[in-house]
This record gives structure tokens, sequence and C-alpha cells, in this order.
């Protein structure tokens, strides 16, 4: 059975004294044959130091992503400072690896070569789950990591997010031993006595008067709906901006994409756009949003995040306390359109969970500029999400 601990500090300054505060945290947890490390930490933390003490006491592999805040069981929400748990089990294995650079023109290759480098490493036992984190390069579309990994056809199910930074979009980083790298993604093939298990929520109060067929799009790209271009459809209902750039001014906005996969799921999954195109009329998102479906802008709000992740986390405890008792771990990813949402309020998703969760569950998690996390249950699907808290136990 796979065990946990989470350790956390404030301290991004004084490396040498991180990395005390974190060893001692850890003094006295017992390490098993297989050991993962993954840390989350602020955009601004001199990592490459960091990990040349880390790796001075922590022989196996450390993942992570820079964030712009983090979810700790013990201290809640954490606008900065490093966090990192340390997952350890005798009958479960971590096969970990990195991709080289991706682009929008080649992505799927080195996704495959890093797959199967990883798959050959657990010497052909069942892949029960794919962790994965990412440093999304410029114009890639979330989704392109998990269409990649569909491709394959090894149909196993994939949790993670993309690293985050100060609405910057240029300090994200993915992280692997040594690496913290722009435009590259980390995968950990999970196998042994795992049996995950998923939710994923959105917070939306309702549905703006904004509702299309998406009738010509390509990736991330929407170029027209219904019979004018994805501009004039916004200019129409009042949502233009007068600038390009626009992932601030709609963050709290988010268009939702509705569509059924090829297995027949339904899925809502929400988007951020991030550019507009005046000159085709065009608008780029985060995620995927495919031709066929429907689109239409959701409203985020404070109070709708609070009560359905209290929601969720009730759903998840009362679990834990009857049929997922081996469960000791949860890893959680919140999308940054929450984060903007609860204003002041940083604490609040965190308030869902603190105290409440029963002796010996580890939890940690962090705001991403996106999610992946399965949907559905008997027949599920791979979804990369926007404006989505999920939630993973293991």
């Amino acid at each position: 059975m796979m065990k946990s601990i989470v350790l956390f500090t404030e301290e991004i300054d004084d490396i040498e004294l991180a990395a005390e505060e974190l060893f001692s945290q850890a003094a006295e947890f017992e390490f098993q044959e297989n050991s993962l490390g993954i840390i989350f930490l602020d955009a601004e933390t001199e990592y490459e130091e960091l990990y040349g003490l880390l790796r001075e006491k922590w022989d196996f592999p450390i993942v992570g992503a820079t964030a712009i805040g983090t979810l700790t069981g013990r201290e809640g929400y954490s606008r900065s400072g490093i966090s990192v748990m340390l997952l350890t089990a005798d009958d479960c294995r971590f096969a970990v690896g990195m991709t080289e650079g991706l682009s929008v023109e080649d992505y799927r290759e080195p996704i495959r070569k890093t797959y199967e480098m990883l798959e050959q490493e657990t010497g052909g036992e069942e892949v029960k789950l794919v962790f994965t984190l990412g440093g999304k390069a410029a114009g890639m579309s979330g989704d392109d990591i998990i269409n990649a990994l569909d491709e394959l056809g090894k149909k196993v199910k994939v949790y993670g997010a993309l690293a985050s930074d100060m609405f910057t979009f240029s300090d994200y980083r993915a992280i692997y031993n040594d690496r913290i790298e722009f435009g590259e993604q980390v995968f950990v093939l999970i196998t042994g006595n795992v049996n995950p298990r998923f939710l994923s929520i959105k917070s939306l109060s309702g549905k703006a008067n904004f509702s299309y067929e998406v009738t010509q799009s390509k990736g991330n790209i929407v170029y027209r709906l219904g019979n004018g271009t994805f501009l004039e459809a916004l200019e129409k209902s009042g949502f233009s901006a007068d600038k390009d750039r626009v992932v601030a001014e709609y963050i709290q906005t988010p268009f939702i994409t509705s569509y059924e996969t090829s297995g027949g799921i339904h899925v809502e999954a929400s988007r951020n756009l991030t550019l507009l195109n005046r000159r085709d009329g065009s608008g780029m998102f985060l995620g995927g949003i495919s031709e066929g479906s429907s689109l239409e802008i959701g409203l985020l709000n404070r109070d709708d995040v609070r009560s359905t992740v209290k929601k969720a986390f009730d759903e998840i405890i009362e679990w834990l306390k009857t049929e997922g008792k081996d469960c000791k771990t949860i890893l959680c990813c919140s999308c940054a359109a929450r984060f903007l949402a609860l204003g002041n309020n940083g604490m609040m998703e965190a308030e869902s969970y603190r105290g409440r969760l029963p002796e010996g569950v580890s939890l940690m998690g962090m705001y991403s500029y996106g999610e992946y996390c399965p949907v559905g249950d008997e027949e599920w699907s791979n979804v990369f999400h926007n404006s989505t808290f999920t939630i993973l136990c293991m």
C-alpha cells in the first residue's frame, strides 16, 4: 500500500534553510522500496540549487511544477513557498521521465518516445495511472497531451496539471530531477497496487446569453460559430475586448464546450480564451474545441467556488471513511481562474478539507493553467479541463 507525507516551507530565499526545514519534517518518514517526490514551488525559487541539496538525501525521482499557489492538508492555501509530497511503497512502482521540447508542429513523437521508454521500464506490468505535469509550449492546446497519449492506444487514465506562474505566461516550468523546463512534459507511469479514484467539479453560477454551434475550428482555434466568425459572435453578445491578448478579461467567464467522445461519453469541459485574431475573426483557447460541438459562456463567482468544493470534499471524505479506507494520498489541482475568483480569500477552497481528513491521509495540490482528469465511471474518457477543481485519491 502506498504511503505519503506532505512537507512545506515558506522559505524561498535561503535555499539551504528551506531544504533543512523539509528534511526535518521528513525525519520520521519510513521509505519503502520505491519512492517518488512531487514538488510545487514559486516560480522565483532557485530550483537548481534546491535540487542539489535534495538529491544529497533523497535518491529517487522528483517531479513537479511551478505554481501560482499551493494547497496542503496542514497549511491549507499558501501563495508562496515550497510544498513536497513524498510517496513510497513496496507494491507500487514509478517509471519517470520527461520529453524533449514540444511544439505545436512536433509533440506527438517526443511524447510517444518518452511513454514507450517508460513503458519498457515497467517490465510489462499494467499501467494503472499516468501522472503528468507540463510546461506547455506557446500555442499548444492542453488537449494535445491527452490526444497524443490516447493515440498510443493504451487506454490508461491520466491525471495532472499544467504549470502556472503569476499570469506572466512566460515563467512557468515543469520539473524532472535537475531539469526545470518550458515546453516539456513530465510523465510518471504508476503500476502495482494502486486503485485511483477521481472527481472533477466546475463552479459556474449560470450561463450568459451566448450559445452557438462550432462550425469551423482547428485544435484550440475557433474560426466560425454558426454563420459568422467567432469574433462577430462575441461582439453581437457584448463580450468583445479592445485588445488581442484577452486571457485576463475572460478568465472569470470561461467558455463551455459540450461534445460526445467516440465512445459515446458526453463531456462538458471549460475552456479559457487567450487570444483574439482580428484579421480572420478567430479565437485561441487553452484547450481544444472541436467542430460540431456547442460553445457557451459560463459565469464563475466566489460563492459557487466555495459551495462546490465543499460538496466535492463531503463526497470524498465520506468515501474515505467507508470504501476508501486504504487511500492515504490525495492530489488536487485547481484552475488559476478559480484562484482569481477567490479574490482576497485564498483559503476558501482549503477550508473544505482542513481539519476534516481522516488521520494518516496526506493532501497536496496546486493552482494551474489547466487540469487533466478522467470523466465517467465504467465508461470514461481522459479530459483536459479549465476552471475546474480536480481530485485524485490513491
